[in-house]
């Protein structure tokens, strides 16, 4: 189950486990939004901004199944060593109207198909739209085949106001996820953008209270766009950005320039907080084609550029320590881990300024190390690390995007050495430049992050993903 927050839709996803006689399941929580479609599970709401969560029977819908295969898929039990592994289920699994499904007798097979395979659980999403913990938009991104929007009042707030939506330097607004500029602002209907998450997590902790820790073992809590904490830098909706582009920064809206203009003023240097850096190019140029991103002499690499990308960066560490506080509040005391999504932005890794990662919000480059505050930041609140493209080999993209998939995984795993304790592997539906996502799609996540079951210490080494 999934949900997530950033227009007229959310999403949540949450981690289930098979345990007799409930069948295994996974879920999510995103604050995003999608289009709407008619695979959409609806969430009922009150009018005062109240989320709440759908009916038993709608976001368990998939146990519909369960009288077959999805019974078999979780007759074993939790397994008792190895690496669990965990498929993503197709996103329009559950129907609009939210106590049905979607091609059942598919999903009867595939049960049984991967319960013989020994899977240990699946994942479905929950939108906060429709029924998950995916607090943005779905739509418009690499693998969605799905659309659906933010919850109607906070599309509504975000029509009246548009600065709550991320914007570049060129005015587009981006309304998949709510602007992290003002995640403390009373700006949905007197009440703030985190507080609203907090709240449908904590509607939803009370509403599937029995399953917690048998059933649903893992919260993974969304961010951001594609449920991810990042910046909504490459965003593939009507074109605006095609790999293997380096994006756009998105600290324009009015509230993301009011905290720039008082660090600047902080710093001592008032003129750098009048925006972002003009000289960063567009959304599809490559690093040598502009002047901030360009060899080791460009912007990124000077006195401003430090400030800048590190305020940058620093704003998306807030927002991701808000959430998770809020989720620690809520989940803290259930039998389950929340875990957070982070973006595998390997594209021009070869670059000296590692621009798509700049631009998305993680300040790493070849002088800066940008993964190791996020793996801190996720271990101070006991979160699991989900990693995505993890799996990617360099054969596997375009030589001139000079990638360099297992590079990244390689320093992102090592800057995560020590911070991090948990090993699982699970399948998810993120390689960049793929096609939209119509099945079970086989590409692995790797997830670290603290368990009272299986722990390791500082020196401990962090998991494979190869084959």
């Amino acid at each position: 189950m999934a949900c997530n927050l950033a227009q007229c839709a959310t999403a949540a996803a949450a981690t289930v486990a098979p345990r007799t006689p409930r069948p295994a399941a996974s879920a999510s929580v995103s604050f995003s939004a999608r289009k709407p479609a008619g695979g959409s599970l609806r969430l009922q709401r009150q009018a005062c901004c109240e989320p709440s969560v759908a009916p038993s029977r709608a976001v368990f819908a998939c146990r519909a199944a369960a009288s077959g295969s999805a019974a078999d898929l979780a007759s074993g039990g939790r397994r008792s060593s190895g690496v669990p592994v965990f498929v993503m289920m197709p996103l329009d699994t559950v129907k609009e109207c939210g106590t049905a499904l979607h091609r059942r007798k598919a999903v009867q097979a595939s049960l049984s198909a991967l319960k013989s395979a020994g899977v240990e659980g699946v994942m479905v999403d929950v939108w906060w739209g429709i029924a998950v913990m995916s607090f943005h938009q779905c739509g418009g991104n690499v693998g969605d085949s799905v659309s659906i929007p933010l919850p109607r009042w906070a599309a509504e707030e975000m029509e009246r106001d548009q600065d709550l939506c991320y914007t570049d330097q060129w005015g587009r607004r981006n309304y998949e996820y709510v602007s992290l500029g003002c995640d403390a602002m009373p700006v949905l209907k007197g009440r703030t953008p985190v507080e609203c998450y907090t709240d449908f997590m904590r509607a939803f902790r009370d509403h599937f209270a029995d399953y917690l820790g048998n059933t649903i073992v893992e919260i993974q809590v969304g961010m951001g766009p594609a449920g991810e904490l990042r910046y909504p830098s490459y965003p593939e909706s009507n074109g605006t950005w095609k790999f293997p582009g380096i994006g756009a920064f998105q600290c324009n809206d009015r509230y993301m320039r009011s905290r720039l203009k008082a660090a600047a003023e902080a710093a001592g240097k008032p003129e750098w907080g009048h925006g972002g850096p003009t000289d960063a190019g567009g959304y599809n140029n490559w690093p040598e084609d502009t002047v901030f991103f360009r060899g080791d002499n460009g912007g990124w690499s000077t006195e401003y550029g430090d400030f800048f990308l590190s305020w940058y960066s620093q704003m998306l560490l807030e927002h991701g320590d808000r959430i998770l506080s809020g989720a620690t509040s809520v989940f803290g005391a259930a039998p389950v881990e929340v875990s957070v999504k982070v973006a595998g932005i390997h594209w021009h890794y070869g670059s000296r300024s590692h621009a798509p990662e700049l631009t998305a919000g993680y300040y790493n480059t070849r002088r800066h190390d940008g993964y190791l505050t996020i793996a801190r930041l996720l271990a101070r609140h006991g979160a699991v690390l989900n990693f995505t493209c993890v799996e990617m080999r360099d054969h596997e993209q375009p030589q001139e995007a000079r990638r360099a998939p297992p590079g990244w995984a390689s320093r992102a795993r090592t800057r995560c050495r020590g911070t991090t304790a948990r090993r699982t592997t699970r399948w998810s539906p993120r390689p960049p430049s793929a096609p939209p996502r119509t099945g079970w799609w086989p590409s692995r996540t790797c997830a670290w992050g603290p368990t009272s079951s299986t722990r390791t210490t500082g020196g401990a080494s962090p998991p494979s993903c190869a084959a």
